[in-house]
């Protein structure tokens, strides 16, 4: 009866350490989306590894899941640069690291996309095959046409790049042509701010000034997405 007991509060004591530990891990994410700076370098003062694995999951996440395209993307990536210029964080390590993210992120996403498609295509319902299954055939032509530029161009535009690898799997894009895309990408898209962010961080004024710099990022990567928005939208009503 003891062994039972000991081992029924084992298990319990494993389970409330790991629901504390992904608790703890989501609160530091929440902060780093409105504290980037501050809380990054707390979290490499304390323990570096989790800082990689912090970073990983975010670059992952924003490109992996449609849900979370509000998760930042080129300001982080531009924020790890600096931080890994003037601490133990090693630059070295980081790039590789970050492009893996950002490849798997985009493969889980098309995966995701692809068996959505699957079940529209399959689906019997009226309005589905009316509206949604014409929707799949024009995006297919589009991707089909602009697939590879939209794949590599997409990664420097936030929103954009979270839902870019799953309609390419919506609309079972060519995988190997994707995914060939998506490194040739990510390869592009990570070292671009992360580089710049270590080799410009050190700058006096861009340290006095980091969180107007981190914002001015975001608002010039989202000025092409919110003019196409508008174009749309302009096009739309003259219709």
């Amino acid at each position: 009866m003891l062994r039972i007991t000991r081992s029924i509060f084992a298990d319990h004591k494993t389970e409330s350490s790991t629901v504390f530990i992904s608790v703890t891990m989501m609160n530091e994410i929440y902060e780093i989306l409105f504290h980037t700076n501050e809380v990054l370098f707390a979290i490499v003062s304390n323990n570096v590894y989790e800082a990689y694995l912090i970073l990983f999951l975010i670059i992952f996440l924003e490109t992996g899941l449609i849900v979370f395209p509000f998760l930042p993307g080129d300001g982080l990536l531009f924020s790890a640069g600096v931080i890994a210029a003037s601490s133990e964080m090693s630059i070295i390590v980081l790039v590789p690291l970050l492009i893996v993210a950002a490849i798997l992120g985009n493969h889980f996403n098309y995966r995701i996309g692809k068996k959505v498609g699957n079940s529209i295509e399959q689906s019997k319902n009226r309005f589905v095959q009316k509206y949604l299954v014409k929707s799949i055939i024009k995006t297919r032509d589009f991707y089909h046409k602009h697939g590879k530029k939209s794949i590599i161009i997409g990664r420097f535009f936030p929103v954009i790049r979270t839902y870019i690898p799953f309609f390419a799997g919506t609309v079972k894009f060519d995988f190997p042509v994707f995914s060939n895309y998506t490194i040739i990408g990510s390869v592009i898209w990570v070292p671009f701010f992360t580089l710049t962010g270590y080799f410009l961080g050190e700058i006096p004024w861009m340290k006095d000034n980091f969180e107007i710099v981190f914002l001015g990022l975001i608002v010039v990567t989202l000025i092409p997405f919110f003019y196409a928005a508008l174009k749309t939208l302009i096009k739309s009503n003259k219709v």
